[in-house]
């Protein structure tokens, strides 16, 4: 056996070290029936903050009370959340495909594929060019009729507003700083925001979305982009809300003003899911970034 590969343990020998770290099982059958159907691994993540902390980092034990009931209580309650942003978004996403697309069509059918209808960061670097191979790649790969369609009818040209439907959230997200500010002011002006913050929120909720769709842990993730927030006194219901944007309750109030001001998706979806967070006395719903009283602080959340 290579030594430098940890030893495969059964999962009744998974529960044993659990529970010599000071991690309460409860039924060990049932402990070990649930790590049959969830990894190890995957678990690992949910019962991180039930490890102690000393200076020098998390211990392999666990604080007093840890239940592995709770740590499966978490990771339900995440699975919900991914659930329910990833339903969150998508109307969001969509109406800004559509409102791109539209704003760039009113240039030209095919402005997407040419930057001198651009605006400058089409022009400059290599990132346009990296785009379009990527776009074309989307195009090749997409099983869409509209798609078959153009191709029969029109070479495989998409105009505009249809090749924004074919576009990944990232690829959406280059488009928009491609295209030229007044597009890129009317689109961030039916968000709220100016064209600097639509973009640097699109760039933030591009990875809670990829979180979501690749079953990564959301609950109390640290997202590394911040989200540049319009001016206090501009937004209210948004000025209310006091979290740390860093903090997935931040991002998801992102999801929530751009669903209000889009007039998009289902109002209590976010909401419902957020007040379902598990009473768990070692990891509470603060971990999120939610602030006390926030179903009554702002509009967003009520």
């Amino acid at each position: 056996m290579d030594e430098d590969v940890k030893e495969h343990k059964t999962y009744e020998q998974q529960v044993a070290l659990l529970a010599s770290r000071g991690m309460d099982m409860g039924d060990d059958e049932a402990a070990a029936a649930t790590l049959r159907r969830v990894n190890y691994y995957r678990l690992s993540g949910y019962w991180y903050p039930f490890r102690k902390l000393t200076s020098s980092g998390r211990e392999d034990s666990f604080y007093p009370g840890s239940r592995f009931a709770d740590v499966i209580a978490l990771y339900d309650f995440d699975a919900r959340l991914r659930a329910a942003t990833f339903a969150a978004l998508t109307p969001v996403e969509l109406a800004i495909r559509a409102l791109l697309g539209h704003e760039l069509g009113r240039i030209d059918p095919c402005a997407h594929l040419d930057p001198s209808m651009l605006g400058p960061t089409a022009r400059r670097g290599d990132q346009y060019p990296r785009w379009v191979e990527r776009y074309e790649k989307e195009l090749n790969d997409s099983r869409e009729d509209f798609v078959d369609h153009h191709h029969k009818k029109y070479g495989g040209r998409l105009p505009v507003w249809a090749a924004t439907e074919i576009l990944d959230w990232g690829s959406l997200t280059y488009l928009y700083g491609f295209a030229p500010r007044n597009v890129q002011d009317v689109v961030a002006d039916a968000c709220g925001l100016s064209a600097p913050q639509l973009t640097s929120w699109l760039k933030a909720l591009n990875l809670v979305r990829n979180t979501c769709a690749h079953h990564g842990r959301l609950f109390n993730r640290v997202h590394t982009i911040a989200p540049k927030l319009p001016r206090v006194g501009r937004h209210p219901d948004l000025d209310s809300v006091a979290t740390d944007w860093s903090r997935t309750f931040g991002q998801l109030t992102l999801i929530r003003f751009l669903s209000d001001r889009l007039e998009v998706g289902q109002s209590r979806l976010l909401p419902a899911v957020v007040k379902s967070f598990p009473t768990v006395q070692i990891v509470p719903i603060s971990h999120m970034g939610v602030p006390e009283g926030w179903q009554t602080a702002s509009p967003l959340w009520a």
